[in-house]
């Protein structure tokens, strides 16, 4: 018993160093995203879909860490693998794992949230497995699996009802369209490691270009969800400005360090996306 907890708490900071630098980029836009446009029926939903949303993201990530140890050794060391946590091995055999878990869980809710959970797992194997993540049209496609099964398990654990009405598939939509057009912001940061690994993201392969569709694609998104959701003048003023604030920070700071800083801009404008559906429901930020 003496060592029992020590080793089970070991473990236990072993899974969270899989999702942590994740919670940002999936674990709080998608749940931002399913209590905004569910809307959010109760605080049992709320804390159901918690968990869904953080069992499919720890799926994700064993996934994409149990291939990328060369790549978070150079940019990421402290995570499981680099770290020296957990083997390959045991890492991929945690994946298979976690995969039947997350299957179990979804269908412990019914066969509906199955769907969302095949097509993640699809997606993560489509980016790992085959390659699609050393190429940016590959990467940013999978993006938009990963991000509208997310958002449509999650929507569905949230609301009142399972069936995703108009708002909801219009809102899932867009988000896809806007993740294929802005996620090169998690890349810049890491184009060191990511030509060590012979990968070829946007910022590697047009270093200049990637940088200025950024700035026009946070700015033109932000334009078009004000006019799109109706959100009112002094919130379009605020948000479009929050838009070209991130994308100039991408333009015009370019280190390693300001390149992480900007991504975290980035994940709060997105965050902040996530909620505009939801004035199409009460109206709430029509001011």
């Amino acid at each position: 018993m003496t060592t029992l907890f020590p080793r089970l708490r070991y473990h236990a900071q072993t899974v969270v160093l899989f999702t942590i630098s994740d919670l940002k980029t999936i674990f709080f836009p998608i749940s931002v995203f399913a209590c905004a446009t569910a809307p959010l029926h109760s605080a049992p939903r709320l804390l159901w879909g918690f968990m869904w949303i953080w069992m499919h993201q720890l799926m994700c990530n064993i996934s994409n860490q149990s291939k990328g140890a060369a790549e978070d050794a150079i940019n990421k060391p402290w995570r499981p693998l680099p770290a020296g946590r957990i083997t390959e091995p045991q890492a991929t055999a945690l994946r298979w794992i976690s995969v039947g878990l997350c299957a179990w869980w979804s269908a412990m809710y019914g066969p509906d949230l199955v769907l969302p959970t095949l097509m993640l797992f699809i997606t993560t194997f489509l980016y790992d497995e085959l390659g699609l993540a050393g190429h940016y049209i590959g990467k940013n496609f999978c993006n938009i699996g990963g991000y509208t099964s997310l958002e449509i398990g999650a929507t569905k654990i949230m609301g009142a009802s399972r069936e995703i009405d108009y708002i909801s598939t219009t809102a899932v939509c867009i988000s896809g369209a806007l993740i294929f057009t802005t996620i090169q912001a998690q890349d810049f940061a890491d184009v060191e490691g990511d030509k060590q690994l012979g990968r070829v993201t946007l910022p590697i392969y047009a270093p200049e270009f990637s940088r200025a569709f950024t700035l026009g694609a946070l700015i033109g998104w932000s334009i078009f969800l004000s006019w799109f959701w109706h959100i009112g003048p002094l919130c379009a003023i605020g948000f479009i400005g929050m838009g070209t604030f991130v994308g100039l920070r991408y333009y015009t700071r370019r280190t390693e360090a300001e390149d992480r800083e900007s991504y975290v801009f980035y994940n709060i404008w997105l965050m902040i996306v996530h909620v505009l559906p939801l004035n199409a429901r009460t109206g709430f930020i029509r001011f």
